[in-house]
This record gives C-alpha cells, sequence and structure tokens, in this order.
C-alpha cells in the first residue's frame, strides 16, 4: 500500500515519534548556515566559503564535510527538491530555512557516503535547528528518503554502469536539469553522458600553474612543498595537484602571483595552443586573466582583451604582480567589434564566453540557474567574436576556439558556422577536442589555420 504524503506540521506518527535527540555536528551546522545564505543573497557558493569565519573555525575534517555538503546541496539542488517535494502533500509551504536543512540533509543521505542511520539521524537534528516544530516531519522526510530514493538512485547508477542509459537516470545520477541529461545524452553519445553524469558532483582536484616569468616549475615545487600544502607533478607541464590546499591560503603566493590557482583543463587549453616566445598573441576574453600569465610567461607578447572595465583593470594589476606587464597590453573592449585593437597577430585565441555545463563541480550554481532557452543566444555571441576574430589573425597564422561547455551546439556547431561563413573562408580545421582530465573541467578547443 503506497504511503500517503507528509503535510507540513501535520501529527508525526511514523517510527519512533519520541525521536530522541542526538548533537548536531559543526560541520553541518555551518553547511546550513552557508547553504542558506547563498540562498538568501543569491552569492557563489565558493566565494562565501572561501571568506567565511565559521569555516575557518572548523577543524580539518569538519571543514572538508561542510564544504562537500555546501558544494553539493547548491549543485543538487533541483533534484533534491524534487526529491523533498514527493513527499509532501500537493501545495505544501515549508519554512525556507526548513527547506534548506531538508536540501542538505538529503544530499548527504543520497550522494554522500555516510551510513544511512547516521545521515538521517544528523538530518533530523539539522532541521531541528531551523524549526523544533519541524524534526518530526524531518524525520519522516528523510528515512523515505533513505528508504526509498536512496535505492532508486543506487539502481539508476547500476543501469548507466550495464551500458542501458536513460535520460532518467542520467538526471537522478548527476542530480541534472531534465534537459540538461536530455542534451548531454545527444550530444556526447551514451558513454559520454554516464561519465559527465558520474562526475557532476565530484569535487576537483586542487590544482595550480608554475609562473614561468618568477620561477621554474622545481622552484615552484619546492614554495609549495614549504608551505605545507604536499604539491605532485600534475599531467600538464608546470602543473601541481595540491593534497592540501587550505594551506597555500596564508603564504600570499597567490597574491603574488608566484603560483597560479588554474584548472588543469584550463592549463592544458593554453598548452594545446603552443604559443612561442616569438608570437604576438590577441587573447580574447581575458577574464581575470590567468591564461594571459600563462601564455606571456614564457615570452609571447599579448594584446588581451576583456568586456568588462572592472575585470580588465583586476588584469592588468596582476599582469604587474605576475612580472608580465611588458608583455601584455590589457584593452577594454568588445569582442564581436575589436575596434581598439589594432594589426595583425599569430595567434588568436578566443576564450569564449559560454554557459559553463562544463564547470559544475566549480560552478555548482550553474546547473539549475541555466536556462536550455540561454543557450541559442550564447552561440550566437560566440560566433561573432569567432568572426571579428579571424579579421586579425595574419596569414599563415593560428585561430583557436575555446569553451567550457560540453553542448554541441556551443563547441562544434560554432565552428562549422564559422566556416561556413565569409570570415571563415580562408580557414582550415586543423584539430578539435574535448578535454578529459579526472577531477577537472571540461573544455572544448578547436585549433584552425589560416592559409
Amino acid at each position: 500500500m503506497a504511503r500517503r504524503p507528509l503535510s507540513v506540521g501535520g501529527p508525526f506518527t511514523e517510527r519512533n515519534p519520541l525521536m530522541p535527540t542526538t548533537r548536531l555536528a559543526p560541520a553541518r551546522r555551518t553547511a546550513l548556515k552557508l547553504f542558506s545564505e547563498c540562498r538568501r543573497r543569491e552569492a557563489r557558493a565558493r566565494d562565501l566559503l572561501r571568506e567565511s569565519p565559521a569555516m575557518e573555525a572548523l577543524d580539518p575534517r569538519d571543514r572538508a564535510l561542510a564544504t562537500r555538503l555546501v558544494l553539493g546541496a547548491v549543485a543538487a539542488r533541483g533534484e533534491l527538491d524534487r526529491v523533498v517535494n514527493g513527499h509532501l502533500r500537493a501545495r505544501s509551504a515549508l519554512e525556507p530555512r526548513v527547506r534548506d536543512a531538508l536540501r542538505v540533509a538529503a544530499f548527504e543521505v543520497l550522494y554522500l557516503d555516510t551510513p544511512a542511520q547516521v545521515a538521517v539521524s544528523q538530518g533530523v537534528e539539522l532541521v531541528r535547528s531551523a524549526s523544533k516544530r519541524a524534526a518530526g516531519l524531518g524525520n519522516a522526510v528523510l528515512r523515505r528518503v533513505a528508504d526509498e530514493d536512496a535505492p532508486a538512485l543506487a539502481a539508476a547508477r547500476r543501469r548507466l554502469a550495464s551500458g542501458a542509459v536513460a535520460v532518467d537516470d542520467l538526471r537522478r545520477a548527476g542530480a541534472l536539469p531534465e534537459w540538461l541529461a536530455a542534451r548531454v545524452l545527444e550530444d556526447l553519445g551514451a558513454e559520454g553522458a554516464v561519465a559527465y553524469a558520474s562526475s557532476a558532483l565530484e569535487q576537483l582536484c586542487a590544482s595550480v600553474a608554475t609562473n614561468l616569468a618568477k620561477r621554474s616549475a622545481e622552484e615552484t615545487r619546492g614554495l609549495l612543498a614549504d608551505a605545507g600544502c604536499e604539491p605532485s607533478e600534475g599531467p600538464v607541464p608546470g602543473s601541481f595537484v595540491l593534497g592540501r590546499p587550505a594551506a597555500l591560503n596564508a603564504t600570499g603566493l597567490v597574491a603574488a602571483c608566484d603560483v597560479l590557482p588554474c584548472d588543469l583543463a584550463a592549463q592544458e587549453v593554453v598548452a594545446s595552443i603552443g604559443a612561442t616566445p616569438s608570437d604576438q598573441v590577441l587573447e580574447v576574453g581575458q577574464g581575470r586573466g590567468t591564461k594571459s600569465i600563462l601564455l606571456a610567461a614564457p615570452g609571447a607578447t599579448l594584446v588581451s582583451v576583456e568586456v568588462d572595465a572592472k575585470k580588465s583593470a583586476l588584469a592588468a594589476r596582476r599582469m604587474e604582480a605576475a612580472g608580465v606587464a611588458s608583455r601584455v597590453t590589457c584593452v577594454c573592449d568588445d569582442g564581436r567589434e575589436l575596434g581598439r585593437v589594432e594589426g595583425s597577430f599569430d595567434v588568436v585565441f578566443v576564450d569564449a564566453p559560454c554557459s559553463g555545463t562544463g564547470t559544475l563541480s566549480r560552478h555548482p550554481e550553474i546547473a539549475w540557474s541555466l536556462r536550455e532557452d540561454a543557450v541559442p543566444g550564447l552561440a550566437a555571441l560566440q560566433l561573432g567574436i569567432l568572426r571579428a576574430a579571424a579579421a586579425r589573425v595574419r596569414a599563415g597564422g593560428r585561430l583557436a576556439y575555446s569553451t567550457c561547455s560540453v553542448l554541441r551546439e556551443e563547441d562544434e556547431a560554432v565552428v562549422v558556422a564559422f566556416l561556413a561563413s565569409p570570415e571563415g573562408a580562408g580557414f582550415r580545421l586543423a584539430s578539435s577536442r574535448r578535454t578529459a582530465i579526472p577531477g577537472a573541467d571540461r573544455h572544448f578547443l578547436a585549433l584552425l589555420e589560416r592559409s
């Protein structure tokens, strides 16, 4: 017999209504505080985690758990609401902080390896901390999540592992919106979609890049080791994966640009562009300038364009700190026009604005804030930038186009449309690929050559 949906604030009659309380762990209390703050302020989770005094007060183990809970609950927000709502009566209204507590607790029950009994017990205490009168409801909901939804998730994962790939299982396994699960299956194929969904909630490895303008990779390793970061050599030359990334915070190495926090896939993109010390490079889409430093540090000369004036000014200051200001000219300009850029270049690198669907682990807000109908507009913007940038490539030069999206509409389709345009007539596609470094973002890179 099907269970009756629970009503908000109704009498609790299931499984031990007395519910003896246990002590709520500090990591979970802090996670709820920060998750609720993310919702109220519409802030980025990683920014709040980085700036939070409450996080600094936790020991390393609790800090890791709180981080995992906040980022995971943000990334899975829509799926968690679907699960929780499935155990409530239609049109039930939860207090916002109670819903936050249920989201965080349901994430732990479903997606972490915490024993179910512990996760449910701690989840009830989390709900109680938000509202004492909601503890009974929280107990009932979370037990149903453990008894019904967790086995359903496990079954979905088994089907995906067996090669029977369906959109609903991808959605459940990766906590993805249905439209994104469907697009990923269409664009990446069954194997690629399973890998994408399976890694959507994983934690990224903490990685940094060497600033060759200041020191060698070996000297950088020494700095990181002395700081207690436990560096190991990464897959890209000059990259390091940190075993204890938190140790970097108090060193001042990042502020001084002695080391550059940078995802491994982004480092691989820069390395694949193949700019040489003799090259003149135009970079369109500078952002904060990390890739600018990586391109300029070995000796290339850059003009770096950014449409946001504040970001452009920040990047210029970073070039000074990084020791490459003499080789990098920062220009605030619209990449679709490039009216403030003069001359032609050996290499033009378009680091295009995109949906960010390849960076869900780094930017957990994306999955449930991105709308499918926004993608065509992004693709049109990307094509416009690529067509403008192509005019700046000198004869025999190279045009590099990169996104951190996994959607074909922003990647291969943009390149095809460009090659079919008047601006693309003199180019040929030399190569295109998606990065696939475990524990890193996913980027697309196309390299084109001008005859």
